[in-house]
């Protein structure tokens, strides 16, 4: 019986050493910010406001504390400060992991403006409060979720994005910690926004599921490609890109970019702006907020040619061997196209996915449109002519385009995304993105074309970047799966 009862008291004690480490491994989570953390409007606001939302994603491994106060601002100076409340008190004691600052939506009304000069360095001081704490957080700034509202004195959408999250995003620059733009989660659902301030049950869920992306990011916490740039004497400076580090340097007198994670994804994944550095950057943003690199290399206007791609070989050395995965999500828009799949062609095995938008991928049809009327000289012609030697009367029997390199493309088994514009004269699909497809599909490669209805060339990209997000997501996932 002894021994029995030994064993029971020895059980106990495990039992309670496992239930005592259960509860000291939970990670802490605090939410600070104003209605729309605290969950306005939202029936059964624990549950179901995004912090409620993200504890039930999350789990018990988690605690998510709600510290969200309504009306609240991130000025001192401002109407209802933050500061003064009893939430702000609570949460630097409730000892987070994790902090998410969610303040700045009403710091955009009209009463809170005069102060704006103050805003930026008030983030700062905010975040350094919850970085100072014995835990040591991990810190994110959210930047304003997109409003609907039409009175300019309100919490005017424009002001929120022009004004105050510029600030915001600096503020979390100079602090080195991270950001979620949470505008173009719901920039196309003004339906998920009754009142065109408050997200009701369902915007808080498409809100609590991307703090939960970034709550599980898996981190590379020792990589830094800039070390990489110091040993290999690569003189750079650092700029601010969307409040990310950006090395800015030349490779054979043209700039280059590279800009940095504040938390590298396990993998080490990339995408490669091949074309028109930060235009419709939406993409390029989210993914660096998900712990990819985004790199850039100018060559306007090489069209692709055989310097432009031995160029491209020679930096994409360099990152790669700094750690870089050997795969790359390539990205072009417009004449883009052509960079990006001559690139591919001549370098199947180093290409993740193909994000190409209302892309031009036959150069003949600079010169003719699809009725075969011939088209005056521009800036592409003038280009094929100059890296490329050829002249119009010869471009029928000119094959340096990524239609003529189908079979190479396929080589490297990766998935391409095209967006294509249902009215674009600029690269016009019958003649560029339809039979693209059909050739690609034909040698058995991977393509999908959407096709966007009612739109011109421009605007590029979608407002609320999330499919095209999945789809490189999905991609990326793939090859590191494979290598592992």
């Amino acid at each position: 019986m002894n021994a029995i009862h030994n064993l029971q008291r020895l059980l106990a004690t495990i039992f309670i050493i496992v239930l005592s480490t259960t509860i000291v491994a939970q990670t802490r989570i605090t939410c600070i910010g104003a209605s729309i953390t605290e969950g306005a409007r939202i029936k059964n606001k624990k549950e179901n406001s995004y912090p409620g939302q993200l504890q039930t994603l999350l789990g018990t491994d988690y605690i998510v504390e709600n510290c969200g106060v309504s009306g609240t601002t991130m000025q001192r100076k401002g109407n209802s400060p933050y500061w003064k409340t009893e939430a702000y008190r609570k949460a630097l004691n409730s000892k987070p992991d994790i902090v998410f600052i969610d303040l700045g939506g009403n710091d955009a009304k009209a009463v809170n403006r005069p102060f704006y000069n103050e805003l930026e360095q008030d983030c700062r001081d905010m975040i350094r409060a919850f970085k100072d704490l014995p835990t040591h957080p991990r810190v994110i700034v959210l930047l304003p979720t997109v409003f609907f509202v039409t009175d300019s004195n309100g919490i005017y959408d424009p002001v929120s994005k022009n004004q105050v999250a510029p600030r915001l995003q600096r503020a979390a620059f100079e602090e080195n910690v991270e950001v979620v733009d949470m505008r173009p989660l719901l920039i196309d659902r003004p339906d998920l926004i009754p009142d065109a301030i408050h997200p009701e049950e369902k915007g808080s869920e498409i809100i609590a599921k991307r703090l939960f992306q970034q709550v599980t990011l898996q981190i590379d916490e020792q990589f830094d490609v800039f070390k990489h740039l110091d040993n290999k004497n690569i003189t750079y400076k650092v700029v601010n890109f969307a409040g990310y580090y950006c090395a800015e340097f030349k490779l054979k007198g043209r700039d280059c970019k590279v800009v940095k994670p504040h938390k590298t994804s396990v993998g080490r994944p990339w995408i490669w702006r091949t074309r028109f550095w930060a235009h419709e950057p939406q993409t390029d943003i989210t993914l660096l907020e998900k712990g990819y690199h985004l790199v850039y290399c100018d060559q306007a206007e090489r069209m692709g040619n055989k310097q432009n791609i031995e160029e491209w070989n020679e930096f994409y050395k360099i990152l790669h061997e700094g750690g870089l995965n050997q795969r790359v999500v390539m990205e072009g828009m417009s004449r883009g196209g052509v960079y990006v799949f001559n690139w591919a062609a001549a370098n199947p095995d180093k290409v993740a996915a193909v994000y190409v938008d209302n892309p031009l991928l036959d150069m003949k049809a600079m010169y003719y449109g699809p009725d075969g009327k011939e088209k005056p000289e521009n800036e592409i012609t003038k280009g094929i002519r100059e890296n490329y030697g050829v002249e119009r009367q010869d471009i029928n029997n000119f094959r340096e385009s990524p239609i003529d390199k189908i079979g190479d493309i396929v080589k490297g088994h990766y998935p391409i995304l095209i967006l294509c514009a249902e009215l674009d004269n600029a690269a016009v699909n019958s003649q560029n993105a339809f039979p693209f497809e059909k050739l690609i599909r034909e040698k058995g490669g991977e393509i999908i074309v959407v096709e966007k209805k009612g739109f011109k060339h421009h605007p590029h990209s979608f407002p609320n970047p999330t499919p095209i997000v999945d789809f490189i997501e999905n991609a990326v996932v793939r090859w590191i799966i494979a290598t592992l």
